[in-house]
């Protein structure tokens, strides 16, 4: 197989990239769709679009400004070393910061990260296909490994497919998550995701070929590290007995016979 994989699309040939990106845009905006349209939304029209301008712009924001600090030599190079990359742990954390700060200015104080997990999880899945077909320059390979599904994305050293890895799992934990988010706690489907998430990049990242940061690990390490630390303290106050929010049930129709 030569990288990149080229999508042949009528008379053109697409970067898969480009291709996959943009698919996974348009399928994550569709399951957005569909899911505030089955579950309602709690929040107005204004206040919705509001807080997605802020999750885009924080989203966008933290991706550049993790990968800047990720990427050796982009320091130096200002606002092109800036600009030049980006990163799924970033724009999750950046998006999660701006999305809480909005929510203060609007005073919500109701979950409302579950709307957004499964169009995440869609984006990421197909997204990283778009890595994988890339090779080596999309920069999303593992280290070297002798297990039977390495890839040689032409340097001659079939590595770990850490991409295709990522998308298997964010599937598996969608799955996992469904009754959570059909019977669970609101805004537990939120925490789950984004704790596991980063959990698995903490792990899957130590066997690609970062540059260390401190103490072994990489900048977006360290950015998954901070946000499990966050989370922790949920996980210690989480109690069967706690008294939670719950998800409105559907009233019961049935009659007494």
């Amino acid at each position: 197989m030569t990288f990149p994989v080229l999508i042949p699309i009528g008379g053109w040939r697409v970067h898969p990239h480009v291709f996959f990106e943009v698919l996974a845009y348009a399928v994550a905006a569709g399951v957005f769709l569909w899911i505030r349209r089955r579950r309602g939304d709690a929040l107005s029209g204004a206040d919705r679009l509001s807080l997605v301008t802020a999750i885009f712009v924080g989203a966008l924001v933290g991706s550049r400004l993790l990968a800047w600090f990720d990427s050796p030599g982009a320091q130096t190079r200002g606002i092109v070393g800036l600009m030049d990359g980006k990163t799924l742990v970033g724009g999750l954390v950046g998006g999660w910061i701006a999305t809480e700060v909005e929510k203060r200015r609007m005073g919500v104080r109701r979950p409302t990260g579950d709307l957004y997990v499964f169009p995440v999880i869609a984006g990421i899945a197909i997204g990283r296909i778009g890595c994988l077909l890339s090779g080596r320059p999309d920069g999303t390979y593992g280290t070297a490994t002798t297990l039977p599904w390495g890839i040689d994305f032409g340097d001659g050293i079939a590595r770990h497919p850490t991409a295709l890895y990522e998308s298997l799992f964010v599937i598996a934990l969608g799955v996992l998550l469904v009754p959570v988010w059909r019977h669970g706690t609101i805004g537990h489907t939120f925490k789950w995701f984004t704790a596991s998430y980063l959990a698995f990049r903490l792990l899957v990242d130590t066997i690609k070929p970062g540059v260390a940061l401190f103490l072994g690990l990489t900048a977006i390490q360290w950015a998954c590290v901070f946000g499990l630390l966050y989370y922790a303290q949920w996980y210690v106050r989480l109690s069967p007995s706690r008294v939670a929010l719950r998800r409105p049930r559907k009233p019961d129709t049935t009659t007494a016979a």
